[in-house]
Protein backbone atom coordinates (compact mmCIF):
# COMPACT_ATOMS: atom_id res chain seq x y z
CA UNK A 1 0.00 0.00 0.00
CA UNK A 2 1.19 3.15 -0.72
CA UNK A 3 1.76 5.87 2.21
CA UNK A 4 -1.25 7.81 1.68
CA UNK A 5 -4.43 7.19 0.41
CA UNK A 6 -6.84 10.57 -0.49
CA UNK A 7 -10.37 11.31 -1.46
CA UNK A 8 -12.41 14.23 -1.46
CA UNK A 9 -15.65 15.93 -2.94
CA UNK A 10 -17.58 18.88 -3.23
CA UNK A 11 -20.60 19.79 -2.95
CA UNK A 12 -23.09 22.73 -2.44
CA UNK A 13 -24.17 24.00 0.21
CA UNK A 14 -27.83 22.21 0.27
CA UNK A 15 -29.27 20.19 3.06
CA UNK A 16 -29.46 17.20 0.93
CA UNK A 17 -25.47 17.10 0.30
CA UNK A 18 -25.01 16.43 4.10
CA UNK A 19 -26.26 13.02 3.46
CA UNK A 20 -24.12 12.51 -0.08
CA UNK A 21 -21.29 13.36 1.79
CA UNK A 22 -22.47 10.46 4.47
CA UNK A 23 -22.36 7.96 1.43
CA UNK A 24 -19.14 9.34 -0.21
CA UNK A 25 -17.09 8.84 2.93
CA UNK A 26 -18.74 5.56 3.61
CA UNK A 27 -17.99 4.52 0.35
CA UNK A 28 -14.43 5.92 0.62
CA UNK A 29 -14.05 3.73 4.02
CA UNK A 30 -15.09 1.03 3.01
CA UNK A 31 -12.59 0.79 -0.50
CA UNK A 32 -9.96 1.40 2.22
CA UNK A 33 -10.87 -1.50 4.12
CA UNK A 34 -13.22 -0.77 7.27
CA UNK A 35 -16.52 -2.00 7.18
CA UNK A 36 -19.85 0.04 7.12
CA UNK A 37 -20.40 -1.80 10.68
CA UNK A 38 -17.28 -0.91 12.63
CA UNK A 39 -17.74 1.55 15.46
CA UNK A 40 -14.89 3.80 13.61
CA UNK A 41 -16.85 3.98 10.58
CA UNK A 42 -20.17 5.40 12.65
CA UNK A 43 -17.59 7.92 14.23
CA UNK A 44 -16.86 9.41 11.42
CA UNK A 45 -19.94 9.33 9.77
CA UNK A 46 -21.71 11.28 12.61
CA UNK A 47 -18.28 13.49 12.45
CA UNK A 48 -19.19 14.15 8.38
CA UNK A 49 -22.59 14.60 9.32
CA UNK A 50 -22.48 17.24 11.64
CA UNK A 51 -19.20 19.33 9.84
CA UNK A 52 -21.21 18.93 6.29
CA UNK A 53 -24.31 20.24 8.71
CA UNK A 54 -22.44 22.91 10.39
CA UNK A 55 -20.71 24.00 6.43
CA UNK A 56 -24.19 23.96 5.35
CA UNK A 57 -26.18 26.15 8.08
CA UNK A 58 -23.69 28.49 9.27
CA UNK A 59 -22.65 29.80 6.23
CA UNK A 60 -25.60 31.40 5.66
CA UNK A 61 -25.47 31.20 2.07
CA UNK A 62 -22.14 32.82 1.79
CA UNK A 63 -20.13 29.52 0.57
CA UNK A 64 -21.96 28.08 -2.23
CA UNK A 65 -19.80 24.81 -1.84
CA UNK A 66 -18.21 22.46 0.49
CA UNK A 67 -15.61 19.86 0.35
CA UNK A 68 -14.69 17.14 2.52
CA UNK A 69 -11.76 15.03 2.28
CA UNK A 70 -10.12 11.97 3.57
CA UNK A 71 -6.09 10.98 3.76
CA UNK A 72 -4.85 7.95 5.05
CA UNK A 73 -1.84 7.83 6.15
CA UNK A 74 0.17 4.71 6.22
CA UNK A 75 -2.72 2.81 7.48
CA UNK A 76 -1.90 4.77 11.32
CA UNK A 77 -4.11 7.96 10.96
CA UNK A 78 -7.51 9.35 9.24
CA UNK A 79 -7.80 12.77 8.43
CA UNK A 80 -11.39 13.97 7.77
CA UNK A 81 -11.27 17.79 6.63
CA UNK A 82 -14.61 19.78 5.91
CA UNK A 83 -13.36 22.85 3.98
CA UNK A 84 -15.71 25.87 3.27
CA UNK A 85 -15.21 29.84 1.97
CA UNK A 86 -17.11 30.93 5.03
CA UNK A 87 -15.35 32.85 7.05
CA UNK A 88 -16.51 32.75 10.07
CA UNK A 89 -14.96 30.29 12.46
CA UNK A 90 -16.79 27.27 14.68
CA UNK A 91 -18.43 28.45 17.40
CA UNK A 92 -19.37 26.63 21.10
CA UNK A 93 -22.99 27.87 21.86
CA UNK A 94 -24.11 28.44 25.70
CA UNK A 95 -26.06 25.00 26.12
CA UNK A 96 -29.88 26.98 26.92
CA UNK A 97 -32.74 24.52 28.06
CA UNK A 98 -34.75 24.89 24.85
CA UNK A 99 -31.97 24.76 22.41
CA UNK A 100 -32.45 22.52 19.58
CA UNK A 101 -29.04 23.07 17.97
CA UNK A 102 -25.86 24.51 18.46
CA UNK A 103 -24.03 21.32 20.09
CA UNK A 104 -22.66 19.73 16.94
CA UNK A 105 -19.24 21.35 18.11
CA UNK A 106 -19.44 19.78 21.47
CA UNK A 107 -20.55 16.10 19.69
CA UNK A 108 -17.54 16.51 17.24
CA UNK A 109 -15.28 17.58 20.26
CA UNK A 110 -16.31 14.76 22.05
CA UNK A 111 -15.93 11.72 19.83
CA UNK A 112 -12.63 13.00 18.54
CA UNK A 113 -11.12 12.61 22.08
CA UNK A 114 -12.94 9.62 22.93
CA UNK A 115 -11.51 7.96 19.68
CA UNK A 116 -7.76 9.26 20.75
CA UNK A 117 -7.87 12.00 18.06
CA UNK A 118 -7.44 15.66 17.66
CA UNK A 119 -9.64 18.53 16.05
CA UNK A 120 -8.04 21.86 14.27
CA UNK A 121 -9.25 24.89 12.07
CA UNK A 122 -6.84 25.74 9.84
CA UNK A 123 -7.60 29.37 7.66
CA UNK A 124 -8.02 28.77 3.83
CA UNK A 125 -5.89 31.21 1.55
CA UNK A 126 -9.43 32.38 -0.03
CA UNK A 127 -10.46 33.28 3.54
CA UNK A 128 -12.15 29.97 4.69
CA UNK A 129 -11.41 27.21 6.84
CA UNK A 130 -10.84 23.97 7.24
CA UNK A 131 -11.63 21.74 9.82
CA UNK A 132 -10.06 18.86 10.12
CA UNK A 133 -10.54 16.04 12.86
CA UNK A 134 -7.45 13.37 13.12
CA UNK A 135 -8.32 9.67 14.33
CA UNK A 136 -6.01 6.62 14.76
CA UNK A 137 -7.27 4.62 12.11
CA UNK A 138 -8.34 0.71 13.25
CA UNK A 139 -9.81 -0.90 10.56
CA UNK A 140 -11.64 -3.98 11.79
CA UNK A 141 -9.38 -7.30 12.29
CA UNK A 142 -8.86 -9.84 8.79
CA UNK A 143 -11.69 -12.39 9.53
CA UNK A 144 -9.66 -15.58 10.88
CA UNK A 145 -8.83 -19.09 9.07
CA UNK A 146 -11.54 -21.44 9.69
CA UNK A 147 -10.24 -24.24 11.68
CA UNK A 148 -9.35 -27.22 9.58
CA UNK A 149 -10.52 -30.17 11.68
CA UNK A 150 -8.08 -32.58 12.09
CA UNK A 151 -9.47 -36.27 10.64
CA UNK A 152 -6.47 -38.61 12.06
Amino acid sequence: MADHQEASVTLPSDPASVSAARRYVSGVLAEWGLPGEAETADTVRLIVSELATNAVQHTFGQSPTFTVDLRLEREERLSIGVTDSHPRWPQRLPAAVQQDNGRGMVIIRWLTAEHGGRLSVIPTPDGGKTVRIALPWTPAPAPAAAAVPDLN
